[in-house]
């Protein structure tokens, strides 16, 4: 009997005639195939956890603008498209392939809302459509942010919890949540939503803040804040796929309590740095972009019982502590 684990990876028939049998497809065609839109850091991890599959059980296609990018998915055994979310003529190339897709793709860096989605699924929405007359609907996952909650003090809260955004990038992420959503109403798509906060790993620690001195809160100002590593997200969106309820909503974070300077503090304790200096939030808000003082104007302690219960992600980096005692600080 198959592992459960493997199973998951059967392949699924990919029926798309309304009416009568399918006709047998060539066997490129019967192999269930993986779309990682905005392909970028997490969504190579994802395929390189998926790397041994992907030369047989299990086609990928990475949807990335970057040459790089491209050559590192290619590399991995997947198919690389340059498709731009800003184009939607270009995105109709992605509707053969979007069976089983990974949406990892921001919204623009503007406006209050998220026009990329919806070009996605206009795009995407005949071949949905025909895949729902087979009895067959997509399986998505929307990966979100921790953001749409804005400030939250020291509550520590599920995804029950109204969203609340206060910053224009929260605005677009929840639009976007939505439409991911009407998919699901529509019976189009399988969508559940992962929400994940300060994404690091041990090739994305703030290196060059700590270097440059930049301030942190002082203790009666600071906020907190929620991480999760870049591996353990790309494997909480592959679970979702397969695990997550439609239009449910999950939180990807780690068993971290922490607020936003002891973070930083030890990330630098582990790399021999200096800590930042501790100042009042009126004296940070001199010295710090808006857009960063905006992530320390935010203050949220998430639950994970959800993740781990529902979709049964085990984290391989539990804690930011559990990361930084396996760093090597001589090979950054």
């Amino acid at each position: 009997m198959a592992r459960r684990s493997e199973r998951i990876l059967e392949p699924m028939s990919l029926c798309f005639a309304p009416r009568g049998a399918p006709r047998a497809l060539p066997r490129r065609f019967r192999r269930p195939r993986l779309l990682v839109i905005g392909c970028g850091d997490v969504g190579l991890r994802l395929l390189r956890q998926l790397a041994p599959r992907l030369h047989g059980a299990l086609g990928a296609i990475a949807v990335t603008r970057r040459p790089e990018q491209q050559a590192a998915a290619r590399a991995l055994g997947a198919r690389a498209i340059a498709a731009d979310l800003d184009d939607r003529r270009s995105l109709r190339r992605l509707a053969a392939f979007t069976g089983w897709a990974i949406d990892l793709a921001p919204p623009p860096a503007s406006g209050s809302d998220d026009p990329r989605s919806a070009r996605l699924i206009a795009a995407s929405a005949p071949a949905l459509r025909r895949r729902r007359r087979c009895g067959m609907p997509a399986r998505w996952a929307y990966i979100s942010t921790t953001g749409v909650y804005g400030n939250c003090g020291s509550a520590v809260f599920d995804e029950t919890r109204p969203v609340a955004p206060a910053s224009a990038r929260a605005i677009r992420r929840v639009a976007a949540e939505k439409r991911m959503r009407a998919l699901g109403a529509r019976a189009l798509a399988r969508v559940p939503i992962l929400r994940a906060p300060g994404i690091y790993a041990q090739d994305r620690l703030p290196i060059e803040r700590l270097r440059r001195g930049t301030p942190a809160l002082a203790e009666a100002d600071d906020v907190y804040s929620n991480h999760v590593h870049a591996d353990d997200l790309a494997r909480a969106a592959w679970l979702a796929l397969f695990r997550g309820r439609p239009g449910r909503v999950y939180h990807a974070v780690d068993d971290s309590d922490l607020k936003m300077g002891a973070y930083f503090d030890k990330v630098a304790d582990a790399l021999g740095l200096p800590r930042p200096p501790r100042l009042p939030r009126e004296e940070v808000t001199r010295q710090v972009s808006p857009a960063m003082l905006s992530f320390m104007s935010e203050s949220r302690r998430l639950s994970n019982r959800r993740l781990k219960r529902e979709l049964r992600c085990r984290l391989r980096w539990p804690t930011v502590d559990a990361t930084l005692a396996a760093l090597d600080p001589t090979l950054l």
